[in-house]
């Protein structure tokens, strides 16, 4: 199916995030090592980034390595920390050429200094792209995201700048990594998985969720289309019943 041609330029979801599976067991059925997938999973990246621009998406966000991900084998985690590195240098030019501004969230300290340069680096030189926010989120979880916003709001109250009474949603989400950024309309996982692996876990409270057996090396523009195509098809209630929508 056709699903480009059936997409509502006006309806689409502002902001898509995406949890990024299944390279390793790309690679498994290849019969290479899983560094093999992370490298084909390059060309999804660059593929996906470029048509969500096109369409008119204005921020995407790439789960691209987790805070669980640094227990994965040491050689595993640093050839990712490598393929990063020379990802990032290679692909500045592209964003630039696209308009792209690239942003991170997540414990981007924790990331080797190579890493910190070459991200600094590539967000100096995209800083006035405004087609669309391209959001890396690396050493990242929700858990430590919302745990650290408690601890800021914490320290807020003990320090008297802030009272408890005056603590809600506004205040909390200008605490996490995301502030400034709308929450995601849309999130999509590869490779058949369900669930969303403390990913964005308050920012996701309504967004619709779409999962595909695809696994990531393999996800072009066709299946971002289908993705969008039937987020467009959902009916978003927030709460409400569907007559109140209609």
């Amino acid at each position: 199916m056709d699903f480009k041609n059936k997409i509502d330029l006006n309806r689409l979801p502002k902001h898509i995030a995406i949890i990024m599976d299944g390279n390793g067991r790309w690679a498994k059925q290849q019969g290479e090592q899983r560094i093999f997938g992370h490298h084909n999973g390059v060309s999804s990246v660059r593929e996906t980034t470029e048509t969500a621009a096109e369409l008119g998406v204005k921020y995407l966000t790439l789960y691209a390595f987790s805070t669980e991900n640094w227990n994965r084998p040491k050689e595993e985690v640093e050839a990712l920390m490598e393929l990063l590195v020379h990802t990032i240098s290679k692909e500045t030019p592209t964003l630039l050429k696209n308009g792209i501004k690239l942003e991170t969230i997540g414990d981007i300290d924790s990331l080797p200094r190579s890493c910190i340069y070459e991200l600094n680096e590539a967000k100096k030189a995209t800083a006035a792209g405004d087609r669309m926010t391209l959001i890396l989120a690396l050493s990242y979880s929700a858990k430590w995201e919302i745990i650290r916003a408690v601890q800021q709001i914490a320290e807020a109250v003990k320090d008297g700048s802030m009272q408890p009474n005056e603590i809600d949603e506004s205040v909390f989400a200008s605490k996490l990594c995301t502030a400034g950024i709308p929450d995601p309309e849309l999130m999509i996982r590869t490779s058949g998985e369900h669930r969303i692996s403390n990913f964005l876990l308050w920012q996701l409270s309504y967004a619709e969720f779409y999962f595909t057996e695809v696994l990531w090396p393999d996800f072009r523009k066709e299946d971002l289309y289908a993705a969008i195509y039937d987020y467009q098809n959902r009916e978003r209630r927030f709460g409400k019943t569907s007559e109140q929508i209609q």
